[in-house]
């Protein structure tokens, strides 16, 4: 097999990739000659439950994608949460060799390690866009792979939901004193944060929420958006739905992969891996994008009530992060290494973005000609 041939269809592979956000994506087999390469048969275990075609959606994208690029040589099998270890065990599964692979959330691990929260997202943090710069050109992706060293993984990104939704609670939230005493679904910093404010905390993953939310064992649960939320149920437990969810402006969804493993790769698969997960990085956001507004529309006609959070709430988080922040660095050597480079690369994309975005977008959002 001529080595150069297959790589000139991984650059191609990865044009599509870069394309996918501007239509519509489909999966088709490239011809490459593959017969030099071996046949490699991987599982992938998950954060989520199947029923979520977005977010499970962008495991399988990534296990498609390798299989299409390899003409089924080298071949992925995504599992549900639950079906081979339990939605928050994802890092467990991948680290000790039970399965080779996972789809999962880097912040579900902070008690591992608090900077993995940055893998994901964290409160008052950064867009998906300002996410994928930072991942891609800032640094990020190299601060990831060094943690995870430790745990024997190598990770990429793999999805991004775009800013999330604030959650649904059972009652109107006002004034911080409303939130004192309430007992919440929300994983990682957020979490902290809503300690902060007087919340009880805990993380459930994804398939256990509804059931808590509607027997009454939580007062409020966040997930993602309108379209993941609703296949949930979560409408039906409970009534009022507020944003922005301040905790999680661009959360990156993650494929985690165990370092043995990878290594045993051709060259050839690791770059038609990486590919993969960045085709399904960059689609996942844009497919979350063009099916939330209609999703929110219909929750709303259904009798959902939408809510911003108050300023003297958002206030208050905020100031209650940036301590928290504070707190972890001066406690943590490690965290504080990621905390400031991190903090440096979001005051420089904030100050650029505010020229180029905020100020095109506090126009145009509420000039429209319509």
């Amino acid at each position: 097999m001529k080595r150069r041939k297959l790589i000139n269809h991984i650059a191609t592979a990865t044009g599509v990739a870069t394309l996918a956000a501007c239509g519509k994506t489909t999966t088709q087999t490239i011809s490459t000659d593959t017969d030099s390469l071996p046949s490699v048969k991987w599982k992938m275990t998950t954060s989520w439950p199947r029923s979520l075609d977005t977010i499970f959606g962008g495991a399988q994208a990534v296990c498609d994608r390798v299989a299409a690029m390899t003409n089924g040589k080298f071949t992925i099998t995504p599992y549900s949460a639950g079906e081979i270890v339990g939605g928050l065990e994802v890092l467990d599964a991948v680290q000790q060799g039970t399965v080779q692979c996972g789809h999962t959330a880097s912040y579900y691990y902070v008690g591992k390690n608090s900077a993995l929260a940055f893998g994901t997202s964290v409160p008052f943090g950064l867009t998906a866009q300002q996410q994928n710069a930072w991942y891609y050109h800032g640094g990020g992706l190299e601060i990831m792979h060094k943690l995870y060293s430790d745990f024997n993984i190598i990770s990429f990104p793999a999805g991004n939901s775009g800013v999330q939704m604030g959650g649904w609670f059972r009652q109107e939230i006002n004034t911080v004193s409303d939130l004192n005493g309430l007992s919440m679904r929300i994983p990682g910093f957020g979490g902290e944060v809503m300690k902060k404010l007087g919340v009880n905390t805990q993380v459930l993953p994804g398939g256990e929420i509804y059931l808590a939310l509607e027997r009454g064992a939580i007062d409020a649960a966040e997930w993602v958006g309108p379209h993941d939320d609703e296949k949930l149920g979560l409408h039906k437990a409970a009534k009022y739905y507020y944003y922005p969810g301040w905790w999680e402006p661009g959360p990156t969804f993650e494929v985690q992969v165990n370092l043995n493993e990878w290594k045993k790769l051709p060259k050839e698969y690791q770059e038609i891996f990486k590919s993969a997960a960045y085709q399904a990085n960059i689609n996942m956001l844009a497919q979350y994008d063009a099916l939330n507004g209609a999703a929110l529309a219909k929750l709303i006609a259904g009798g959902t009530e939408l809510r911003p959070y108050s300023q003297e709430i958002l206030q208050a988080a905020q100031k209650a992060t940036f301590e928290f922040y504070e707190e972890k660095a001066s406690q943590d050597s490690n965290f504080k290494e990621v905390y400031q480079q991190w903090k440096r690369f979001r005051e420089q994309i904030y100050k650029w973005n505010t020229i180029n975005e905020l100020s095109f977008a506090q126009f145009t959002f509420n000039n429209s000609p319509n």
